[in-house]
């Protein structure tokens, strides 16, 4: 069942929003038996985990690349790396982690390849969506901020914000996935947050919200990347 991931009180032109995305809290593991089946490589046990997870591999591949027609490609082939994969796939993994591992390694050649070319701006009518409590006009300009915003973010920051608050990951499946740190992964969680907030924050919007320093130290700075997701005021980092 869908839970509030992003929620946040922004300010803008004098009008009060209640923001957030609708994630689910986590997502489940597929069936062992129909696993093991895949294994094996029956294509309809295969056809039944594509359908359990396409939507959220190409959510994230989407807010990655900016490009729909891409996204959709590129999660074709997530899958594909998967199918060929599967038959030496640990059972005692857990299935997710090993799947966006998979999807960010794939992401990352994209990303790489293509790092001179000019990105597309994402249709704000893709998913996942911002909902707003109210609608006014000006929720509209909002949340076009919001993503502006989150596209600023490095690539980094913008993988585990959205493994974190669109995919619904835990921060410790986000750790296996991008092969970091458990106190990295929070860094730049907390990092993401707070730079979607101060990005706002200089188009006129203001997030309520505590700002808070983080309990983990921010890694050693590294060689700068692309800067290739929600308005979310930057909590405390959590304890586990």
């Amino acid at each position: 069942m869908g839970q509030l991931r992003w929620l946040v009180k922004i300010s803008y032109k004098s009008r009060e929003f209640s923001v957030y995305t609708a994630a689910t809290l986590s997502l489940p593991q597929p069936d062992h038996g129909v696993l093991r089946k895949a294994q094996r490589g029956d294509e309809r046990a295969f056809s039944i985990i594509v359908r359990a997870y396409q939507i959220p591999v190409y959510n994230y591949v989407l807010r990655m690349v900016g490009d729909r027609t891409l996204a959709e490609d590129l999660t074709q082939e997530v899958f594909l790396r998967v199918f060929q994969g599967l038959p030496r796939f640990s059972l005692r993994s857990k299935f997710t982690t090993w799947l966006f591992q998979v999807t960010k390694n794939r992401v990352l050649d994209e990303l790489r390849a293509t790092e001179r070319r000019p990105r597309a701006v994402v249709d704000l009518d893709d998913i996942p969506p911002l909902e707003v409590v109210d609608a006014p006009f000006e929720r509209l300009e909002a949340i076009d901020a919001v993503w502006r915003a989150v596209e600023r973010l490095s690539v980094d920051l913008k993988m585990a914000l959205l493994l974190r608050d669109v995919v619904g990951l835990s921060y410790t499946e986000i750790a296996e996935s991008l092969e970091v740190t458990l106190a990295t992964v929070k860094w730049r969680i907390w990092k993401a947050r707070e730079d979607v907030q101060l990005s706002l924050a200089r188009e006129g919007i203001e997030v309520f919200g505590d700002r808070k320093a983080p309990v983990a130290a921010a890694p050693a700075a590294a060689a700068p990347v692309m800067a290739p997701v929600s308005v979310l005021a930057p909590p405390a980092l959590p304890a586990a």
